[in-house]
């Protein structure tokens, strides 16, 4: 989740290892409200949207294609100006619709656990996903065949 929320290799291991120590050293805060993971998924969040604000000037394009494919062997034979066009209007939607769509759509997270991981109502949840999914098609919609 942190790779594909970066886009660098080197980073998301750096900011996976200070979301562990972070993790470590406030684990006594962990109320227990939610699942363990649940917390470690926010914390991890909250670590990466930090480094991203702190690295703005000098933000990265998210790399899909060095991850796990997310789809079937079908996405492989795709248009490869289709997966580019796909890649850079995932890299445009702003932070918080980007987050959504990723750990929705691409990790498979659920809205309950995305409210959790990130501190909003299920609803906000349903409804950046929404939104980033509309932004999609209007980014993606050269690429609409008639």
């Amino acid at each position: 989740m942190a790779f594909r929320l970066c886009g660098d290799e080197d980073q998301a291991r750096e900011l996976v290892q200070e979301s562990f120590i972070r993790v470590f050293s406030q684990l006594s805060r962990f109320r227990g409200d939610a699942a363990l993971s649940t917390w470690v998924h926010r914390v991890t969040l909250s670590v990466v949207a930090n480094a991203r604000r702190r690295d703005r000037k000098h933000e990265r394009e998210i790399d899909f294609d060095s991850t796990e494919p997310i789809a079937d062997a079908a996405v492989s034979d795709a248009d490869p100006d289709l997966k580019e066009g796909l890649h850079a209007a995932i890299n445009a939607l702003p932070e918080i619709y980007r987050t959504t769509f990723v750990m929705h759509d691409i990790e498979g997270y659920t809205h309950t656990e995305i409210a959790a991981a990130t501190g909003v109502a299920v609803g906000t949840s349903k409804g950046r996903l929404f939104i980033a999914r509309g932004q999609l098609r209007k980014l993606l919609a050269p690429f609409m065949k008639e």
